[in-house]
């Protein structure tokens, strides 16, 4: 492969979206022609793509913390010295951000540089008609978490010259763009693997896409149009009826180390091949060390937990909310589920913290923690079971998208044009799955309760809110909050190097 100002283009790109103080120095004067000579190497390209998505959607400071945070599932208190980062954790909580906040900058770059270099392979590597549908489906991906976010979508029009400045969809306009580059990509995708763009990963797309389109249009007041949801109901059915899916015996194999290999639900996935980082990041082992105390194994960074409401919205013997996952609970003595009372080691040892007091996690958190019970308080989340085979680069794949998710996407469109009796039968089919009651009838609240208990921890949560009109509600250690808060601010950097892009209002 030979390339000249093509390579040297890509890799700027990837450099800037982490040093916000160069770019703005080199926008109005690097003008980067993109050029290819010779053969390229395409799937090379679309690796360093896939790789890409780990910094965003894997990372507990990405996406991730922008979907949880700001949520009634996901608290990150300061515990004295621990976990301060000058309070970037607590004011994604309480809704106290500005357009300063280091994470969420650092978020909408690195989302954007997965939408230039997708356009790269799309406009200028000549790739197949499958490579080519693979890189604008990630596009269509990482636009749409930008539009959900921020709804301002810088697009980069011109691939030749870095001095004009990119154009910016907004709103439902590019909730539209989006649609189109999602069906214009479906007849090319291949059928799976999970780990890669396929097809039914461009469905759900498509499904998140007309489930929010009223809210898009309109966050503090959404609607939800007949036609729309009835979409979201035919996607769903397309992606039932090709029968590749099933709701797992035990939901916790849809995030196992192997659950590459056994799950049967997980539509889209970002792979995680054990001993490899495989790009920037923590990988998803984060989601198990920000909650383990110092003591417990493996030792963790004793961070974040979840609110005392969220976990009371579960009931006893439901699988989710507790279960001893088979093989890994034997080795370290924690649950899958959540953590709560007295931990102890795989031998039946009880534990204590770092001053020699009882690991006995509290329902009670505060944002700031102080005092001699800082280390316990707060109810731990443990989605992922751990890998305890493979270290830091470990082998769970990090779920994007998954069969249960499908199901409960039906269940609203269906409710929200009036079926309730199917919803119903849609949300005990899971609930009998996850070893829990079932129930007699259907509303939106109940409905988003129990999205919040299957797709915990799975950054979903901040979008629900949203569209169930719920987000700005009080809730513990957050008050009512403005319509502001429905979109994150464009950030100052990005502000001072685009002027097509406008700051959200409020900020």
């Amino acid at each position: 492969m030979k390339l000249n100002n093509f390579v040297y283009a890509f890799l700027l790109l990837g450099f800037l979206s982490s040093c916000s103080d160069l770019e703005e120095e080199l926008s109005d004067t690097v003008s980067a022609e993109v050029a290819l000579e010779g053969d390229v190497d395409v799937d090379a390209l679309l690796a360093g793509v896939y790789n890409g998505l780990q910094s965003p959607y894997q990372d507990q400071a990405g996406v991730w913390a922008a979907s949880q945070f700001p949520s009634d599932e996901t608290l990150g208190p300061t515990r004295g010295p621990d976990w301060d980062d000058n309070g970037v954790w607590r004011v994604l909580h309480d809704h106290t951000w500005d357009a300063d906040h280091a994470f969420l900058g650092a978020t909408f770059n690195s989302l954007l540089q997965l939408v230039y270099s997708t356009s790269v392979i799309i406009e200028e590597a000549n790739p197949t008609p499958e490579q080519a549908a693979e890189a604008r489906f990630l596009r269509a991906f990482a636009m749409f978490t930008v539009l959900d976010g921020w709804n301002q979508v810088p697009f980069r029009e011109n691939l030749k010259d870095f001095a004009l400045d990119p154009i910016v969809f907004t709103g439902n306009d590019a909730l539209d763009f989006i649609i189109s580059e999602v069906e214009k990509a479906q007849a090319d995708l291949p059928d799976g693997p999970a780990s890669r763009a396929n097809k039914n990963a461009a469905k759900v797309l498509l499904m998140k896409a007309y489930l929010n389109k009223g809210v898009i249009a309109n966050r503090a007041n959404p609607s939800f149009e007949t036609a729309d949801m009835t979409r979201v109901v035919a996607l769903a059915d397309e992606i039932i009826d090709g029968g590749n899916y099933s709701l797992a015996e035990n939901v916790f194999d849809n995030f196992a180390p192997n659950n590459g290999q056994i799950s049967t639900e997980n539509i889209f996935t970002d792979e995680n091949v054990a001993g490899q980082a495989g790009g920037s990041g923590n990988s998803i082992r984060s989601r198990w060390f920000c909650s383990l105390h110092y003591n417990q194994n493996p030792s963790g960074w004793n961070g974040f937990t979840t609110l005392s409401a969220f976990y009371d919205s579960f009931e006893d013997g439901d699988m989710r909310k507790y279960n001893e996952y088979p093989g890994i609970f034997e080795e370290g003595g924690v649950n899958s589920g959540f953590l709560i009372g007295q931990q102890f080691d795989a031998d039946g040892v009880a534990l204590q913290d770092r001053k020699g007091n009882p690991l006995s996690y509290t329902r009670e958190v505060a944002l700031v923690e102080t005092g001699a019970n800082l280390e316990v308080t707060g109810i731990r989340p443990q989605k992922y079971p751990i890998d305890y085979a493979n270290g830091d680069n470990v082998d769970n794949d990090a779920v994007l998208y998954r069969y249960a998710d499908v199901l409960l996407m039906k269940a609203e469109a269906l409710l929200r044009n009036g079926n309730a009796g199917e919803a119903t039968s849609i949300v005990n089919e899971i609930r009998t799955k996850r070893m829990t009651s079932e129930f007699s009838t259907m509303n939106l609240e109940m409905l988003l309760d129990e999205r919040g208990r299957e797709l915990y921890w799975e950054a979903h949560r901040r979008q629900d809110l949203i569209r169930f009109g719920k987000f700005l509600d009080a809730w513990e250690n957050k008050p009512a909050t403005g319509e502001e808060r429905l979109l994150f601010p464009i950030p100052n950097t990005a502000l001072a190097t685009n002027p097509n892009l406008m700051q959200n209002p409020g900020y």
